[in-house]
């Protein structure tokens, strides 16, 4: 073995996943160590050291957390990169948050894992901040990649204030994720004030946000304090900022770029400490170059921006959001949880969900109230769940259903997968082109590009045809 070669410690209890990737990191010229738990990594830690330490969360005995807390202590300049296979924000957060070099949520690639230990064993290791503060958002959930990338900026911004701005479509969460940052942030003890700036009329929003003093205005009988000042260096969320008037644009960009502002009416320049995180639906860079909005202030937000996917983009999290907002509805009515039939499962993966999770959350809802029985099958949904939306994104995008069909089958463990996908694949397109074809096989054969016999052949295995071999529906046999 090269003595220059690279040393990475690998600490998983899986030894398919942990033999896979020792594999990988020896193809890649690098000298790799694999252990079990953290006990045996910790105490080969003491008398020596790699260059990168890759662990799993969950490990027999201490935690793959704990392995992170302590290895800091005895190797304070080691990478340490963290994986799971049960990726959500507490555990992004807790790995960043304990000083992780990244977080890996399984599966990963494994060219992408070791590129990532090449990286960590030459990139500079940043001091770290203060000791993690236990937090948990149980409503900003996804296993998808995108709430992934999601989790991890919230996570590499734990210790930091800096300006965000939110994007995403209208009910994505877009206001959770303002409260993460806010909750994972040395501001985590002060004030978390949310406003819809667009629900505020525009003459009102500026002593809102500023307060006013007494006399500035018709009605203005005292002194009042505005959001700012009541923040007391908290944050404040603007969310639907692209909707903000020209002149209120103004007065925000000069809190952020001065650190003050002063009352409606008032004299005095009031210094602020606030942080600022923004959320919008609209795109601002478009808004910008139309004249309606400032880009001297869209540079100023758009400091570091995080886009919250779609719903309909990562249908894999559906499942689980439906599970968790059923079990919500359920405890805040006092009633049983309600279960979906795999049926009315299927129709809302099917679902384009225009609303987003806020749609979601609005429909566990109904439902708990209003479906009959604790067991909610298709015809309890509401219509445009059946139709509409459902049938359009079938013939919009087949390949998407398809996808949220095998999400939801290797969630439920049962594989192989391709022993269940290819029959029905093959199923459907033999109905389909027999309908077509009015029964004729040949012709049929010749849609889907088989020959006739592979037809016949296929036919009799999927248990399709009758006895002597006619087709389905029809004795046509050309």
């Amino acid at each position: 073995m090269n003595e220059s070669a690279l040393r990475a410690w690998l600490v998983d209890d899986d030894s398919s996943t942990c033999g896979l990737l020792e594999r990988a990191l020896r193809n890649g010229g690098m000298c790799p160590r694999a252990f079990q738990s953290a006990e045996s990594a910790l105490d080969a830690l003491n008398s020596e050291s790699p260059e990168v330490l890759v662990t799993d969360t969950r490990l027999p005995g201490q935690s793959g957390f704990d392995l992170l807390r302590i290895s800091r202590e005895i190797r304070p300049g080691l990478p340490i990169i963290v994986t799971t296979a049960h990726s959500d924000l507490g555990n992004a957060v807790s790995a960043y948050e304990g000083g992780a070099f990244e977080y890996l949520p399984k599966p990963f690639d494994l060219d992408q894992a070791v590129a990532l230990i090449r990286h960590a064993a030459t990139a500079k290791r940043k001091s770290q901040g203060e000791a993690s503060r236990p937090a948990t958002i149980p409503d900003l959930l996804g296993v998808a990649p995108a709430m992934q990338h999601v989790f991890r900026a919230i996570g590499r911004l734990a210790r930091s204030s800096a300006t965000v701005l939110v994007t995403g479509e209208s009910g994505t969460g877009k206001e959770l994720v303002a409260r993460a940052l806010h909750d994972h942030s040395p501001r985590a003890g002060r004030s978390f004030i949310a406003l819809n700036t667009s629900a505020i009329p525009a003459d009102l929003l500026e002593a809102e946000l500023f307060g006013h003093e007494r006399g500035a205005f018709a009605g203005a009988d005292t002194q009042r304090s505005g959001l700012f000042e009541n923040a007391a260096a908290g944050t404040i969320f603007l969310d639907e900022i692209g909707d903000m008037s020209m002149a209120m644009q103004t007065r925000l960009l000069r809190v952020l770029a001065e650190g003050g502002f002063y009352r409606v009416g008032g004299q005095g320049r009031i210094h602020t400490d606030t942080r600022i995180i923004a959320a919008t639906h609209r795109n601002l860079a478009d808004r910008v170059k139309q004249g309606s909005f400032r880009e001297d202030l869209y540079h100023r937000l758009n400091v570091i921006q995080i886009q919250i996917p779609p719903l309909r983009a990562r249908p894999e999290d559906i499942p689980n959001l439906l599970r968790h907002y059923f079990e919500a509805a359920a405890a805040e009515l006092e009633i049983e949880s309600k279960t979906l039939a795999k049926d009315a499962a299927d129709r809302l993966l099917l679902y384009r969900w225009p609303g987003n999770v806020r749609e979601l959350v609005n429909l566990c809802m109904r439902l708990s109230v209003l479906a009959p029985g604790n067991e909610i099958r298709v015809e309890d949904l509401p219509p445009e769940f059946v139709t509409g939306e459902a049938t359009a994104l079938f013939d919009s995008d087949w390949a998407q259903c398809f996808r949220a069909w095998a999400d939801r089958a290797a969630m439920s463990g049962n594989g192989p997968l391709l022993d269940e996908a290819v029959p029905r694949f093959e199923q459907v397109l033999i109905a389909a082109a027999l309908k077509r074809t009015q029964g004729h096989r040949r012709e049929a054969a010749d849609l889907i590009g088989w020959g006739r016999n592979t037809l016949t052949q296929k036919i009799r295995e999927h248990g399709m045809g009758r006895d002597d071999g006619g087709s389905p529906g029809s004795d046509r046999t050309q």
